[in-house]
């Protein structure tokens, strides 16, 4: 499996990249791009994986990207029928037109924002997600007008929450985003299990002490918690799949359900009891 910065050549009859139905399921695809990605993905639950943020969606998801912060595919794992339209905006473009333009100033805010992570809510997903499904079906010119409709309607909104607290800047290396992306689809092959703190380190290089630093570093956050974090997420994506809390506890690695239970309540503000009983009464 080869995780990389992904190259994206846009038709050069369009100043957009529009992926209509693209089918990534199966693989780990964590990766970034200095262009700013739309995505809706509908008929699904899965991971939001954007940068530091690691949650749950349920049936369907517009997000917001920013250039360069790195994400995993929204279809990952994804056993369901789903749609998905993914579009994409180059960085060039938003710096000459979203500036150039008066009437456009309120989308380029928008773009300044979205190095939050943006995730959509509410009566913007359904509207954004229904134009977006029939994009692909119409002239370059009637796509030009109506991409520009589908931000002007998204800077308008105010149904929405920001992924991070503060904007995501790409700051490292091509080799530090290649160590960090074999860590990640380290994690993502062996969270099922114990992981051993000197085998991570070793994929790096680096002793123990030394990975701990380096890690913290890079992602803002101690290795310890980001591996509960990505198990928690991948736990309660089993219990949205019909898994009991046993079931979700020992197939995301962990060895005491005690301890689960208790890591749970501290990510996610609840009992897994209380969030597969939710999660029921709303579907």
């Amino acid at each position: 499996m080869k995780i990389q910065l992904e190259q994206i050549n846009t038709d050069n009859k369009s100043s957009f990249r529009l992926l209509h139905n693209p089918r990534l399921n199966d693989l780990f695809y964590w990766h970034f791009h200095p262009e700013y990605e739309l995505v809706y993905i509908e008929g699904a639950n899965g991971t939001r994986h954007v940068g530091d943020h690691i949650s749950q969606y349920v049936y369907s998801d517009l997000v917001l990207i920013g250039s360069n912060i790195p994400h995993l595919n929204f279809d990952y794992g994804i056993q369901t029928e789903y749609k998905k339209e993914v579009l994409h905006v180059s960085s060039a473009f938003k710096n000459k037109i979203f500036t150039e333009i008066p009437e456009l100033s309120d989308v380029f805010k928008l773009f300044e924002k979205s190095q939050y992570g943006m995730a959509f809510t509410g009566k913007t997903k359904e509207i954004i997600g229904s134009r977006l499904k029939k994009l692909h079906v119409l002239s370059p010119f009637s796509q030009f007008l109506e991409v520009l409709h589908i931000f002007s309607i998204l800077a308008s909104s105010e149904e929405y929450t920001l992924l991070h607290e503060y904007p995501v800047r790409n700051k490292y290396s091509q080799k530090q985003q290649d160590r960090l992306k074999t860590i990640y689809a380290f994690i993502d092959k062996n969270y099922q299990r114990k992981i051993e703190l000197a085998e991570v380190a070793a994929l790096s290089n680096l002793s123990k002490e030394a990975f701990c630093r380096y890690f913290k570093a890079a992602t803002g956050s101690p290795f310890t918690s980001f591996l509960n974090r990505y198990r928690i997420s991948q736990a309660k994506r089993l219990l949205l799949k019909g898994k009991n809390i046993s079931e979700a506890c020992y197939d995301c690695g962990y060895e005491s359900l005690s301890y689960f239970n208790r890591t749970f309540r501290k990510i996610t503000s609840e009992n897994p009891s209380d969030f597969k009983r939710r999660y029921m009464k709303s579907v």
